[in-house]
């Protein structure tokens, strides 16, 4: 499988790279996937779990049996879980955000689809998402996955990643815009 210097050359990318190979090699893809779509949601929702991932405070053993305990509550896939470990084990787990997102992107690419980063200030619903895929799907004639994200701080609007191509059709941006043409 072809994946981008960028992805390979960054930390969370190899770690992204060698779990996405053990995940081939053993046919669970999807299982990881979604594994890995639990710990995002679990991350976004919980601040124990950020502190856990993040605390230097916590120590190796502490972080290694957490992790443990947090794969049979979610119910995690047995690679994943695993996974956890080692990056729990290497002191990693504050790249656990990071290497979901690659890991998403090389899973994308090995189905043939393109990923689109796609910020909103508020949560999108699965039939805006839909919309936008079909979108960006005419656009760049392949499917296209979406990584979402929400930033209140852009006030409205989206801003799409695709590729090298941004576009920035957020609020924030056009009062940034308005407010310098203003000035003169």
């Amino acid at each position: 499988m072809e994946t981008s210097g960028g992805i390979q050359a960054s930390l969370p990318g190899r770690y992204a790279l060698a779990l996405f190979d053990l995940a081939r090699d053993e046919r669970s893809l999807d299982a990881v996937l979604a594994s890995l779509a639990s710990l995002k949601a679990a991350l976004r929702e919980s601040d124990d779990l950020r502190r856990l991932t993040t605390s230097p405070l916590v120590t190796r053993d502490q972080a290694v049996a957490a992790v443990a305990s947090l794969g049979a509550t979610m119910q995690l896939d047995p690679t994943t879980a695993k996974f956890l470990g080692v990056l729990a084990a290497n002191r990693r787990l504050a790249q656990i955000g990071a290497v979901i997102s690659a890991f998403n992107m090389l899973a994308a690419r090995h189905r043939g689809e393109t990923t689109a980063e796609v910020t909103s200030a508020h949560d999108l619903t699965s039939d805006q998402i839909d919309a936008l895929k079909a979108r960006l799907k005419a656009q760049t004639g392949s499917d296209v996955a979406i990584e979402h994200r929400v930033d209140p701080a852009i006030l409205g609007g989206l801003i799409v990643k695709l590729g090298s191509r941004q576009i920035d059709g957020s609020i924030r941006t056009k009062l940034n815009t308005l407010a310098h043409a203003m000035k003169g």
